[in-house]
C-alpha cells in the first residue's frame, strides 16, 4: 500500500506503511491506518498514540519497545507501562505498529 484514502485525500505512505509526511497525521488518518491493520482504536490505544506523539515532540524520534514501555510507565503508571499491556493493544509489535498509527517514523531499530 503506497497511499491511503482519507476523507477524499490521498495520503502518501512509505514502503512500510508509515506516513511520508508526518504533518498529514490526524485522528482520521490514524483510524484508517488502524482499520487497514485490522484494529479498532479504543481509548487505551489513543492514550498510547498521544503519548507517542508527545515523546516524538520531546525527543524527535520514535521509541523502540523498551523506551516506550519505560515512558508509558513513567507517564501512565505501571499498569499501562508494561509489555503485556502494549503487546495486547498493538498485536505484539507495540513500538512499530503504534508509531505507524501515531503518524511517526518507524523506530530505527525495528525490522
Amino acid at each position: 500500500m503506497n497511499s491511503l484514502q482519507v476523507n477524499g485525500r490521498s495520503i502518501a505512505l512509505d514502503k512500510d506503511g508509515n506516513l511520508c509526511d508526518l504533518d498529514e497525521w490526524s485522528e482520521s488518518v490514524a483510524e484508517a491506518l488502524a482499520e487497514y491493520e485490522g484494529l479498532q482504536l479504543g481509548s487505551e490505544h489513543w492514550e498510547i498514540l498521544l503519548l507517542l506523539r508527545a515523546f516524538y515532540q520531546e525527543f524527535q524520534l520514535s521509541p523502540a519497545t523498551r523506551p516506550l514501555i519505560k515512558y508509558a510507565a513513567l507517564k501512565l503508571g505501571p499498569d499501562k507501562g508494561n509489555s503485556l499491556h502494549l503487546n495486547r493493544l498493538f498485536k505484539g509489535t507495540p513500538a512499530k505498529l503504534a508509531a505507524k498509527l501515531a503518524g511517526l517514523p518507524k523506530p530505527s531499530n525495528c525490522i
